[in-house]
């Protein structure tokens, strides 16, 4: 029996020849078909794909699997972005889009993402109709790509919009020495093009592929970046920029090789823009931003001191996406590493978020450490967020699930203030503090967010929930 297509956070992902295989990925995109000929007689798609172990191969059966059911096709003639596929979306004003990438994940995985018509993440009520309809399919046969395939290239588009929205002057004019890692992802021939068209000096590591990743996986935590932190001390460069391997998401080294968590990179761009765009007029209207659940509160702090507020969402950049696209926030983002910004594509957009930071950094000149403790100063308060990831048994899951059903008048002996269900359980603290608990949409994990005023403070609450959680620690749920 064929294994069920279930989509995540951020689309369908399994491990290649185990459960993403040929047979599924026909059926699969047999399903997106029938989804988008329901709406549209007539439809056409983009499809992409990143720098992955068969991702040619499998793209080449998805416009076969297409051809076949009567959706017109236009593939990618390269490795791409998944910001450029969602700009040429609405660039050509097509129904959609199939991406095949894995993202972030190990070299192991591959992984289908979705896009609708509006370049976004498709939303639940559409990944859930194309899980029902690929449920009831069988395995259509392997048959050849259509005569005439046409091959598109999103790149040129997609940069001169990036012209648009980063003032590349004040990076130029700063004489700002940047370096890159492309993680041998689809960030490659991009942010670095971006930067070498507009005589920008920059160096750039691991633009190659290598369908392994090093051995490491394309992600942008601090442990996969050692090269790059090589590299921005060998050229001493001012910034270090790294993105993911469908350069969705961003990585970050300050000017003294520290690593910068994108929740303070989320928060620090937020008030850059609000101060460069004309997004907070004297009048005091200035824009809100959204974040996820499982997000930094400073951006919450951000928002207050320019007289706004911030949208909360469920943890998936679709949610985020909606609201980008309504024009209702200047900037969105998540702790994960993703962020839009207003007027710009509702999806991530790793290549965007780096060359932001690098023309913040060569507008405020100085450094992101300096910057984030200037802002702790504007703002008031320090904001400290730190992430755990639990491999669970199956029996510890089901009984944590159980447990986080409950009511929590209190938790680990402290009051809570405010219990949220948005996505997990969130419970906040009368000191500002908080814990969030929920299992992932991409891996099989239970994921444990804290924030606290210092880093010992949140790293001990993390500890003490992780303790809770495998039954270490009694007073979870008192009253």
């Amino acid at each position: 029996m064929s294994a069920p297509i279930k989509f995540g956070t951020s689309g369908w992902r399994a491990i290649i020849a185990d459960e993403f295989t040929f047979g599924n990925v026909r059926r699969a995109v047999a399903a997106v078909a029938d989804h988008v000929l329901s709406r549209n007689s007539r439809p056409t798609l983009l499809i992409g794909h990143d720098t992955r172990f068969f991702s040619e191969e499998f793209s080449l059966t998805a416009a076969a699997v297409l051809g076949q059911r009567g959706v017109a096709v236009l593939l990618c003639d390269a490795p791409a972005p998944t910001p450029a596929i969602a700009y040429e979306i609405r660039r050509r004003k097509l129904d959609g889009a199939i991406n095949f990438t894995a993202s972030h994940n190990p070299a192991p995985y591959h992984g289908l993402k979705f896009s609708g018509r509006d370049g976004g993440p498709a939303l639940p009520e559409v990944t859930k109709d194309i899980e029902a309809r690929a449920a009831k399919l069988a395995e259509p046969e392997p048959s050849e790509p259509p005569a005439g395939l046409r091959r598109v290239s999103v790149r040129e588009h997609y940069l001169k919009r990036l012209g648009k929205l980063v003032h590349f002057d004040s990076i130029r004019k700063a004489k700002l020495p940047i370096v890159y890692d492309a993680l041998h992802g689809c960030g490659a021939g991009y942010l670095d093009r971006a930067l070498a068209e507009r005589d920008i000096p920059s160096h750039t590591i691991r633009a190659n592929r290598d369908v392994l990743f090093d051995g490491t996986g394309p992600d942008v935590v601090e442990s996969n970046l050692a090269p790059l932190l090589r590299a921005l001390r060998e050229h001493e460069a001012h910034v270090g920029l790294a993105t993911d391997g469908d350069a969705d998401r961003f990585g970050i080294l300050d000017a003294d090789g520290a690593w910068f968590q994108p929740n303070h990179i989320l928060a620090l761009l937020y008030d850059y823009l609000l101060a460069t765009r004309g997004w907070a007029p004297s009048n005091g209207n200035a824009l809100p931003a959204a974040r996820s659940v499982a997000t930094s509160h400073l951006m919450d702090a951000v928002a207050k001191s320019h007289g706004t507020t911030v949208y909360q969402t469920p943890v998936g950049f679709k949610y985020i996406g909606e609201l980008i696209e309504h024009d209702k926030i200047a900037l969105g983002g998540e702790e994960s590493a993703g962020l839009s910004i207003r007027g710009h594509v509702p999806e991530k957009d790793g290549i965007l978020a780096c060359l932001l930071v690098a023309e913040m950094v060569a507008a405020r000149r100085a450094s992101l450490g300096e910057q984030l403790r200037d802002l702790f100063r504007r703002v008031g308060g320090e904001f400290w967020p730190l992430r755990i990831n639990l491999d669970l048994t199956g029996e510890v899951q089901a009984r944590t699930v159980q447990r986080l059903k409950g009511d929590f008048g209190k938790f680990l002996g402290r009051r809570v203030r405010h219990a949220d269900r948005t996505d997990g359980l969130k419970l906040e603290f009368e000191d500002g503090s908080w814990v969030l608990m929920r299992l992932s949409g991409t891996e099989p994990l239970l994921r444990v967010y804290t924030e606290a005023a210092t880093q010992e403070a949140s790293r001990q609450l993390g500890e003490q929930t992780r303790a809770w959680i495998f039954g270490a620690v009694a007073g979870g749920n008192a009253a």
